[in-house]
């Protein structure tokens, strides 16, 4: 079934997990321990929204599932372009204490700098939120360069915030799906974006041989029935495995030199869980630098407007 509904275990079963994970990798490179104390800070807020939003309904959205399903099957992401209310006070909470929490992290007055913009009204919480979720990296951006703010960090914040209720609306609309229209346009969902928010596949998990593409955004998990370039589908010459580290043959590198993408794919021996998809991306770093010295690269987000989905060019630029 290319779409994966995953279980979240217990909360204190993810965080010892998650401490496990950690601290093997501060042991094996000590250089990144306080790239680690940062993102455990993080997530730490992340599963604290999340288990907030737990306890709270979530937005009713009127999205039936033929709707949703025609939308799947343009290549739409579910949640493109839908009007969703969100728990404001909650997230913008939260986008205060990310940027305090980077602050102290070593981002220092970069970060600080966002956080007196949300508080003082100049930067719009509302806006930066709903854009997050929407997955429009531009306007972020765009809106965070007028108000002399770091584009990369105001994008960063905004999607840390966000991330928790996107995650609880795709497990929401995709785990009841027994026989609904939208349950069949989820099995024949082959794209190398996720089917929920749209954001491209941060790596792929191979668990008991299947390859299954993982968005670090809202958590989902979906499996390609074509083994070919996650961006523009090239299954030919130009799209390669390799195994940077000859030693580590559980690690590998898809690349791609007809639209110059690149994809990390590990072995796992089951799906990592919401939010810990940023701690595998985290363990793999050293593939994104032998694919960066190679100029490979991370495309753009994709742009939904207009109601199709549409690649803006083959040349990749990391995002």
């Amino acid at each position: 079934m290319p779409y994966l509904p995953v279980a979240s275990p217990p909360r204190h079963e993810l965080v010892a997990s998650a401490e496990g994970r950690w601290t093997a990798l501060i042991e094996a490179h000590p250089d990144l321990q306080s790239a680690v104390e940062l993102q455990r800070g993080l997530l730490g807020i992340v599963i604290e929204v999340a288990g907030t939003l737990e306890d709270h309904p979530l937005p009713k959205l009127s999205l039936p599932s033929k709707y949703l399903a025609a939308k799947l099957l343009r290549g739409v992401p579910v949640l493109s372009g839908e009007p969703i209310p969100l728990p404001g006070e909650l997230l913008r909470a939260a986008l205060l204490r990310f940027c305090h929490t980077l602050a102290a992290g070593g981002a220092g007055e970069v970060a600080t700098h966002i956080a007196t913009a949300i508080e003082t009204g100049r930067l719009d919480a509302g806006s930066l939120l709903t854009a997050s979720l929407a997955r429009n990296q531009d306007a972020v951006r765009t809106g965070a360069r007028h108000l002399d703010l770091a584009p990369d960090l105001t994008w960063l914040v905004g999607e840390l915030a966000v991330g928790p209720l996107a995650h609880a609306l795709q497990r929401t609309l995709f785990t009841t799906l027994r026989d609904t229209p939208l349950a069949d346009a989820l099995a024949g969902w082959n794209r190398g974006y996720c089917p929920a928010c749209g954001s491209w596949a941060a790596l792929a998990e191979v668990v008991d041989g299947h390859r299954l593409l993982r968005c670090a955004f809202c958590a989902a998990t979906w499996e390609r029935t074509v083994y070919a370039c996650v961006y523009c589908d090239e299954q030919g010459e130009a799209f390669v495995t390799a195994a940077p580290d000859d030693a580590r043959k559980d690690r590998r590198i898809e690349a791609c030199s007809a639209c110059g993408g690149y994809l990390k794919t590990i072995d796992a021996v089951e799906v990592t869980p919401f939010p810990y998809v940023a701690i595998a991306d985290m363990e793999t770093m050293d593939l994104d630098v032998a694919a960066m010295e190679h100029h490979y690269g991370r495309p753009p987000m994709k742009d939904f407007t207009g109601g199709r989905a549409h690649t803006p060019g083959p040349s990749p630029h990391p995002a």
